[in-house]
Formats: C-alpha cells, structure tokens, sequence
C-alpha cells in the first residue's frame, strides 16, 4: 500500500520528534538542576522533567492508548500460523503456503495484500475452511516467504502464484482470491498464465485492487503522481537505509503513530482493536526494504489491455471508502473483463477483507459454489456464469 506508506512515514518521523522531545525536556531539566546546584539556589521547577518522562513514556507505550481511542471492541480469529511447505517460486524465492478446511471440493487460494502475509487472513480462513479447502501463501519477501533473487517485479509474483497452484491438487478446482497486490498479481497471472484458466482455475475473485498504477488509482491522485519522483527517491532510500527505517517504523509502531497512520489509510468504518493492531503489526514486522521494493514495482505494472482477454468468471469487490484503491478502479476491471460481477461494500475502506470480512466471505462463498458446481457443458467442466449487475452488501 503506497498511500498507507507515505502515510506511515509522516507518522513516523512525527513520532521520532516527540521522541526527540521528550529526550530535550529531561536534558534540560538536568542542566538546569545541576546549574542551579552550582549557584546555590533553590530546588528548580520539575515541570519540564514530568513533562519529559511522559513523552518518552507515550513514545514506547502510546499503542495501548491508540488503540483505545481509534478501536472498538470486539476481537478477530486467531492468525497463528498453521502448518505449512515451501514452495520454490519462479523468481528464486522459497514460498510459504499453507493449506486446510475441507479435503474435498473446491480450493480457494489466497493471496495478501503488500506490505501483510497470510495471517491477515485470519477471519476469512476461519469463516470458510468448512466449506473450502483454504490455501494461503506469503508472497515473496513476506511472512516466512525468502526474497526473490531474480528481482521484483509483479510478473514474477504471477509467475510465483503459478507455482503455487501447480503443488495443489489436480483434481480439485481453484477460485483464486486476491487482495491489493495480490489482485493485481493475479490479473497478471490470468494473462500470462491463459492455458489453466476456465480448467484448474475456475475462478477468479480481486478486492480492492487496481489494473495500472496504484498512484493514479489512489486519493488525490493528480497530486501523488506529480510527486511521483520524490516517492520514488523515498523508496530507493528506504531499500539503502532499511536498518535505520526499520527501527524508525518499530519506534512508530510502540508509539501508535503507526496504528493512526492504519486508520486513516487503511479502514472506512470504525475497526476493531484486535483487526487495527494486526494490520499496523505486519507491515512493522516487513523489511522497510523489502516493502520499497514491492511499492517500486507497483509504480512500473500495467494489466489494462490483458482485461478484455481474460476468460474466466470474474468477481470484483470495491470499498466505498477506499483511499488506497479508489472504488472506479474496480468499477473499470468489472466492466473490462468479459465475465465480471461488480459487488460495492459501501463501508469498506482498503482493509474491507478484514473489517467487513462477513460481507467479504458471503460474495466469495456465493461466487465460488457457483462457479465450481460441476456442468459437463461449460468450458473446462464447471458451470457456466453469466455476470449478474453490480449490486452492494
């Protein structure tokens, strides 16, 4: 998520100088202790020492605070991680997969958005391993996956999601999910990867995602993408200094800066505080690197001429209020893609998955009975699906 990290590091930096702050505060009460011991005077006010000790308190403890004032109550499933094989991806990295619910029927597999892993999946997998086989993978350079060696790029990351889906059963069909990155590496994937759909992939489900550059999809756009060589001058630099950004965003995180730059970029409605600290959690826990990288290859990626070439029932779902991914971004992919069905949540913000996962879950569960009830008359034996209009949960 672009937005949510420039967002990050205006917090960051806001939280660095109260950091800093609080350090002058205690310095000064110091030098004036030790002047005023020197001259013989009285006792001097300990205001600034008071003052000082709570803002180096807040910068270490202020998440707690945070989350009480931006979250509400009310928790999520466990994102433990289950077990899980290593996948060789096609651009040199070591895969994360793991797989469970249902050891028949069809297998959804899903892929994260950037910057998170296969644990903010938490609430999805939980909802629908009853009903699914479940397959999570994290993506190259997240969670327990290694970084690729060949360079990043979001066609590599399609060509990963290949790999994959080729250590899958072949006997059960697949509705691929993905969310923010992940859907755009899997529109990537649908036109680089034709041969598998309508046949192992019976389906293909984007949340909240984009089909070219994320900067012109985004809240002010025009603006973002004039400054489009100063971000991309502030991500070289994050990948040539990720030691010191890295213990910037976890100073950031401790204070809940992070948490508040999460609210704004990432949530429409009013999140839980359980959903707010796992997704300011992950993107700390990603080599600042790692992250830059990823956010360069977004700026460069275009799939908007494949979308009229993909075969493959389609369901796109758009947040409302989604600052990252403007809702006409996925209103373009539905009307693009031949076989689209358009779902609008209009509460959703970018992290619509987890805060409205209820929503989310029913469209995916509907669309992936559907699409993968057996008919020995539609393309690649599953039943045929006629879109239906855009319609809102």
């Amino acid at each position: 998520m672009i937005l949510f990290a420039l967002f990050q590091r205006l917090f960051a930096l806001v939280s660095l100088a109260v950091l800093g702050l609080s350090g002058w505060l205690i310095w000064s009460w110091w030098d004036r202790e030790r002047d005023f011991e020197a001259l013989g005077f009285g006792d001097p006010s300990n205001d600034r020492l008071y003052w000082g000790l709570g803002l180096l308190a807040f910068s270490f403890l202020g998440r707690f605070l945070i989350l009480l004032l931006l979250g509400r109550g009310g928790g999520m499933a466990s994102d433990k991680r289950r077990d899980g094989v290593m996948v060789d991806g096609a651009d040199g990295s070591r895969l994360r997969l793991e797989i469970e619910g249902r050891t028949d029927g069809p297998i959804l597999l899903l892929t994260h958005g950037w910057g998170m892993s296969s644990r903010i999946w938490a609430d999805a997998r939980a909802s629908l391993s009853d009903r699914f086989g479940i397959a999570a993978w994290d993506l190259p350079g997240s969670g327990l996956s290694t970084r690729p060696t060949k360079g990043w790029s979001i066609e590599g990351f399609a060509d990963d999601l290949k790999a994959v889906i080729d250590r899958l059963p072949e006997d059960r069909p697949i509705v691929v999910v993905g969310h923010s990155i992940g859907g755009m590496t899997t529109q990537t994937f649908c036109a680089r990867h034709p041969e598998i759909l309508n046949g192992r992939v019976a389906g293909v489900v984007l949340e909240n995602t984009t089909h070219h550059n994320p900067l012109r999809t985004m809240i002010l756009s025009g603006l973002v993408t004039a400054l489009r060589p100063l971000i991309v001058l502030m991500m070289r630099l994050d990948i040539l200094l990720s030691p010191l950004v890295w213990l910037m965003n976890w100073q950031s995180y401790l204070s809940g800066s992070t948490h508040m730059a999460m609210r704004i970029a990432g949530f429409g409605a009013w999140p839980t505080r359980a959903q707010l600290e796992l997704t300011s959690r992950l993107p700390v826990r990603t080599s600042p690197a790692v992250q830059a990288h990823g956010n360069l290859a977004m700026i460069r990626w275009s799939v908007t001429d494949s979308l009229p070439a993909i075969p493959v029932p389609t369901l796109v779902l758009v947040g409302g209020r989604d600052l990252v991914t403007k809702d006409h971004a996925g209103e373009f992919i539905a009307k693009a893609i031949p076989h689209a069905e358009l779902v609008r949540v209009p509460e959703a913000g970018h992290m619509g998955p987890v805060e409205r996962n209820e929503a989310y879950v029913e469209a995916v569960a509907r669309f992936a009975a559907r699409v993968t009830q057996p008919a020995t008359s539609a393309p690649g034996g599953f039943a045929a699906f006629d879109a239906p209009v855009g319609r809102r949960i």
